[in-house]
């Protein structure tokens, strides 16, 4: 009798994720469009971005809406790029990047996330010195004949840096510039990732446990929730 409204209930959470993941997809493409004009053949951000949406099942026709609007074809919101730096509980450190309409609201909103979980903002370059671009490639070892063998092997030549291998996964670590090389050397070869892109990934990682991580958890959570926030990227090591 009584699991009606709770499937209900949990299938409109669902969709307010998948919501809220779109309206980030979108955001990302528009604003490659902006930045590289909308022919993906010739703007590798534009074209990762697509390949993002296409991944979490956003239609070619959302997908050609927003490369229009980004490129001025279509009207739509002004928005710029901003980033944050600033510090979670423990000193990790944390970037967080986003797309706003209003940097009034979004610092404010961003310094209150931080804030209430005790956390702070800093100043910018406050810990970007912490992190490197890269490329990144995640696949599941075993998974239609992957292997760390072939992935390293194939990838090096492609031009990849390293190939770092735990439990079921193996990450790719690319230079930015030589990530979509990497990407198609290996797809090539019938090696899919399970997620690629272009990160902020930390030189060192600080260990977290306990309330601290907890705590982190839920400033994650929220900073994430904020419409304006499209990542955020942390150096912590979580149990």
């Amino acid at each position: 009798m009584g699991r009606g409204p709770s499937i209900e209930g949990r299938k409109n959470a669902a969709d307010a994720q998948k919501a809220k993941v779109f309206t980030k997809l979108i955001r990302e493409i528009s604003m490659a469009a902006r930045a590289g004009g909308g022919d993906p053949a010739g703007n590798s951000r534009l074209r990762l971005a697509i390949d993002r949406a296409l991944t979490a099942n956003m239609t070619r026709d959302t997908v050609e809406r927003a490369v229009k609007r980004g490129s001025g074809e279509l009207e739509g919101q002004k928005m710029e790029e901003v980033r944050y730096e600033g510090y979670a509980p423990g000193g990790v450190a944390l970037i967080i990047d986003c797309m706003t309409d209003n940097t009034t609201r979004t610092v404010a909103d961003v310094r209150h996330a931080l804030t209430k979980h005790g956390g702070s903002l800093g100043t910018s370059g406050s810990v970007a010195y912490q992190f490197q671009q890269v490329g990144q490639l995640w696949f599941e070892l075993g998974k239609d004949g992957v292997t760390e063998e072939r992935l390293f092997e194939i990838g090096l030549e492609a031009g990849a840096e390293d190939v770092i291998s735990s439990d079921q996964w193996c990450e790719v670590l690319t230079p930015p510039a030589e990530f979509e090389a990497v990407k198609a050397a290996l797809a090539e070869a019938g090696l899919e990732a399970e997620e690629a892109r272009v990160t902020w990934r930390p030189e060192n990682h600080v260990a977290v446990e306990g309330e601290v991580a907890a705590e982190l958890r839920k400033l994650m959570d929220r900073l994430e929730d904020l419409d304006d926030v499209q990542d955020v990227f942390h150096n912590a090591e979580l149990p």
